[in-house]
């Protein structure tokens, strides 16, 4: 393995053990206000300082990063369940159900997906939720395009056509021959989709349309912080340098994959 892929992975962990466990063993909280301590540099009380409102930065990173994740989590696993069932089916089938399923795709694909987001946000109130669901039902798109093409593939394969002759009903050929050779492309766009969800997130909540208080995320506290980075800069480099070290440690981990996954892609 090599050495950026360790690292990332080392961060990913590190992150994730400090914003599911770290604010549980802190002495602050995310809304506790400092009255004595607003925008208060680092020091040894408070590690990565307060932001203008006296409230301890370092928690708000980690609540926010748990946040952030979450919302990641979810709407990848919805994306992953949809996309990989609809590419199946499509890619399996094919004819005039993969043509009509795939039109329905271009379809969804013309649509303005931020738009739409900010219209439901609008008319339904600031669900985290709503969030959730939709980003997930908008990066399902991608999945099902990836599993349907490499499906297309997988059903011309002189196995998948032995079991077709055998008389094995479709859906067992797809649970027990198609789907467990499509795991490795799933694991590696899945791995490549938490970022952009993170990202698309993050940009909702700096437009303040994504998570709001008491709630926050990495998104939210660099809205936060930018506006108000001359009084405390501190708070908004160390959001920043969070979401900007997952994603970047994201991408990394679903180029390894790749590259493990399909050895041939190095030399291409």
């Amino acid at each position: 393995m090599k050495l950026p892929i360790k690292l990332s992975l080392l961060w990913l962990l590190c992150v994730l053990i400090s914003c599911v466990f770290g604010p549980l063993f802190s002495v602050y909280d995310t809304q506790t206000i400092h009255w004595d301590a607003m925008a208060t540099e680092p020091s040894q009380v408070f590690w990565w300082g307060t932001d203008v409102m006296g409230r301890d930065l370092l928690v708000r990173c980690l609540e926010g990063g748990r946040t952030s994740l979450a919302v990641a989590a979810v709407a990848t696993t919805v994306s992953v369940l949809l996309g990989v069932a609809y590419g199946i089916i499509a890619g399996y089938y094919g004819g005039r159900v993969d043509l009509l399923m795939m039109r329905m795709v271009d379809v969804l694909y013309a649509l303005p997906f931020m738009f739409l987001v900010i219209l439901l946000l609008v008319f339904f109130g600031h669900s985290l939720w709503l969030i959730f669901v939709g980003i997930g039902a908008y990066m399902w798109l991608d999945m099902a395009r990836i599993v349907r093409g490499q499906t297309l593939v997988l059903k011309n394969q002189p196995f998948i056509e032995a079991s077709q002759v055998l008389g094995q009903k479709t859906r067992l050929i797809i649970f027990y021959h198609v789907l467990p050779n499509l795991t490795s492309v799933i694991l590696v766009y899945a791995t490549l989709t938490v970022p952009q969800v993170i990202l698309i997130e993050s940009f909702l909540s700096f437009l303040g349309l994504g998570v709001q208080e008491p709630l926050t995320s990495w998104g939210a506290l660099v809205s936060e912080g930018a506006e108000n980075w001359q009084l405390a800069p501190w708070a908004l480099w160390f959001p920043a340098l969070m979401l900007s070290l997952t994603l970047l440690s994201f991408n990394v981990l679903g180029d390894g994959l790749r590259d493990y996954f399909d050895p041939k892609h190095k030399d291409i």
